[in-house]
């Protein structure tokens, strides 16, 4: 089996360069489209049953792939892979910088997050139904068009499936530094408005309420917020207010990230924030606050930790550096462990630099990544690992 993949490498560099020069941005749907027709062509083409599902308007399809009816499948899935088509870059940028390959490594718009984890898990499928692992395995395939917004419309349908399944593996890249990832921070994001009152800075200051200075008696107790001996980081990123310089500024917002390591730091966070309306420093002016955690913290269970040791001996049998490390960045596996299923993440190929220009993906780690996912599945098949 290991053999064969070696054999495919050059018919994964090719779907790769196709599904890469497609623009597929969450907002730029006909892109979106079209990348998921690839992929629903190649799956069904196996004989897997694959839905394409759009659950709100406005965002990509989403493609649900397995190699059982899901309409009258009642167990678990023993395997759910998850990936997403969308990518940060705007419209036009696979044309600027198309799909290449330099120095070892292919480059282009979204090539390592996470096309080639997608180009993978559909590797990864032709491979299970040639040597007949698919037939004591039973695996779906899902692809979500929102995660690089947060998956705001896929979220549910990707936790109906986690409960549905007895394990993840989230093909987001391997990092840079070889390293999988077992541990994500949560993340939120908040918005802050502070509503004051015009007036002629020289003239009549005294008839104005200054938002711009409500808004940094806010920052100044919102930096307060983080933790850092429980990983909690707060950090404002984008701060503005006011229209002219002669002008008290009626209006002043700001926007907050928030990073969490401990689940329970998310109820002392969104109280703090819940506060803040009532906790305005000066008379007359109005604090409204929006947002919250969207993604919860992924914290590796003892199943998931068990499930690890049985990855990383397969792995290591394979030639690869079997590390995990915590990263400070979400994904969609942040829903899936926070349900209590065993969660494994960036088992897709190695690369670096994501959401740049520089982008790339190492080609030295594109035949072992496909051969660990189905060595993985075989000893998932024939029960080595539980």
């Amino acid at each position: 089996m290991n053999d064969y993949i070696a054999t495919r490498y050059a018919q994964f560099l090719q779907d790769l360069e196709t599904v890469v020069n497609i623009d597929s941005a969450s907002d730029h749907l006909p892109g979106l489209a079209q990348v998921a027709a690839f992929f629903e062509r190649r799956f069904s083409t196996l004989g897997w049953y694959v839905k394409t599902h759009r659950f709100l308007e406005g965002f990509g399809p989403c493609l649900q792939s397995s190699n059982v009816n899901p309409e009258s499948f009642q167990g678990q899935y023993d395997v759910l892979c998850l990936g997403h088509i969308d990518t940060v870059f705007p419209e036009g940028t696979a044309q600027e910088r198309p799909f290449r390959l330099v120095n070892g490594r292919a480059m282009g718009p979204g090539v390592a997050d996470m096309k080639a984890g997608l180009t993978a898990a559909l590797h990864v499928a032709e491979t299970l139904e040639k040597f007949g692992i698919s037939k004591k395995l039973s695996v779906c395939m899902a692809f979500n068009s929102d995660e690089e917004i947060g998956s705001p419309a896929s979220r549910p349908w990707i936790e109906t499936l986690a409960q549905r399944s007895k394990r993840v593996f989230v093909l987001e890249p391997c990092r840079a530094t070889g390293d999988y990832v077992l541990q994500r921070k949560g993340v939120g994001f908040y918005q802050i408005l502070c509503r004051g009152k015009a007036a002629h800075a020289g003239v009549e200051p005294e008839k104005g309420i200054n938002a711009v200075v409500e808004l940094a008696h806010q920052i100044l107790k919102i930096n307060s917020f983080g933790n850092p001996e429980k990983g909690t980081t707060v950090n404002v990123d984008v701060a503005s207010g006011g229209t002219k310089t002669n002008v008290i500024p009626e209006y002043a917002s700001a926007f907050i990230d928030i990073r969490v390591t401990d689940p329970e730091e998310i109820h002392r966070i969104e109280t703090l924030f819940a506060e803040l309306p009532q906790q305005a420093s000066m008379p007359g002016v109005r604090v409204e606050v929006s947002g919250g955690v969207n993604r919860p913290p992924m914290v590796p269970s003892p199943a998931t930790l068990k499930l690890w040791d049985h990855i990383a001996k397969i792995g290591a049998e394979l030639g690869l550096a079997m590390n995990w490390i915590a990263s400070g960045g979400g994904s969609d596996g942040n829903f899936t462990a926070a349900l209590g299923v065993p969660t494994i993440d960036a088992l897709g190929p190695q690369g670096g630099r994501a959401h740049s220009e520089d982008e790339y993906l190492e080609l030295h780690h594109i035949t072992p990544t496909v051969q660990l996912l189905c060595n993985v599945c075989a000893a998932l098949a024939d029960g080595v690992i539980e």
